[in-house]
């Protein structure tokens, strides 16, 4: 029986020897493709490595410029930015926050110098027997003037502590990141400039229906620019514009590796700087 067994393999092996060959050539081929792509590796070395109460964060690198998504790299990410305690009293102050320092009411009502209408007595001071009056226009009196009344324009302008907004972004950033709705890429250049494109994208990574690009300069790839315009549920940001209300209202969060690592670099500089009771003087709202 063995020797039958292997007339047999030597017959299958003659007979598929050039089938063989082809395989392992496009393997070899595929081999030399993927070996001349070579991964990016972001790591840094922190002070306080080794008194990080948790570990790093390992995020993928995604590319943008194929709908199907590919891994580039891997980048280690700081724990106390994206994977901080999650303070919903944060993100709280810092939406109120920004609704409310650029809001304007309007609402005014007249006090009885502005209201129209005669300045008489209603009736004489005495003889009648009636209440003591000097005008119809007084807040007593109906369709009178408004005594303590809302007076327009009045602003709600007040300012945050600065670490309170250091806190929200964050908080924002380690939400984003522990719901898997934080995607690191390398850039921001794609191959069209059609707004189908991004659509197709979001829909084949399973992005959400709102997505917010952050890359570290203002001005952003042509093709990405042109393919956005037209999209009100996708929108781009420098880093020095990132806020917690705009990572919120957008359900996916889109950084470039350098906007990643700039990010870090700011929040760990103002986390750790010597110089807080000489900074924060800046900031303080009863300066004269």
């Amino acid at each position: 029986m063995s020797i039958i067994f292997k007339n047999l393999l030597l017959t299958n092996v003659q007979k598929y020897s050039k089938h063989i060959t082809k395989l392992c050539s496009t393997a070899v081929d595929i081999e030399k493709i993927s070996n001349n792509t070579t991964p990016i590796i972001s790591v840094n070395k922190y002070l306080n490595e080794e008194l990080l109460y948790q570990k790093k964060r390992q995020v993928w690198i995604e590319n943008l410029d194929t709908i199907n998504e590919k891994k580039v790299g891997i980048v280690e990410l700081h724990p106390e930015i994206y994977a901080a305690k999650p303070r919903i009293d944060s993100l709280w102050e810092n939406i109120r926050w920004q609704r409310y320092y650029k809001f304007v009411s309007f609402a005014h009502a007249k006090t009885r110098a502005e209201k129209a209408g005669s300045t008489r007595k209603p009736w004489p001071q005495k003889g009648l027997g009636r209440a003591r009056h000097g005008s119809r226009k007084s807040p007593l009196f109906l369709h009178g003037g408004k005594a303590h009344g809302p007076r327009s324009p009045a602003t709600y302008f007040y300012m945050l502590p600065f670490y309170s907004r250091v806190n929200g972004l964050t908080t924002a950033l380690s939400i984003k990141l522990a719901q898997d709705d934080l995607h690191i890429v390398n850039d921001l250049e794609i191959p069209s400039n059609s707004s189908s494109y991004i659509e197709d994208l979001m829909v084949e990574r399973n992005w959400g229906p709102s997505v917010l690009f952050i890359d570290t300069d203002d001005i952003m790839p042509e093709n990405i620019t042109l393919a956005t315009d037209e999209l009100a549920h996708v929108n781009m940001m420098p880093v020095y514009g990132l806020n917690v209300f705009s990572m919120l209202k957008h359900d996916t969060l889109v950084l470039t590796h350098r906007a990643a690592r700039r990010i870090e670099d700011k929040i760990l500089h103002h986390l750790n700087r010597p110089d807080n009771a000489k900074f924060l003087k800046r900031f303080r709202t009863n300066q004269v």
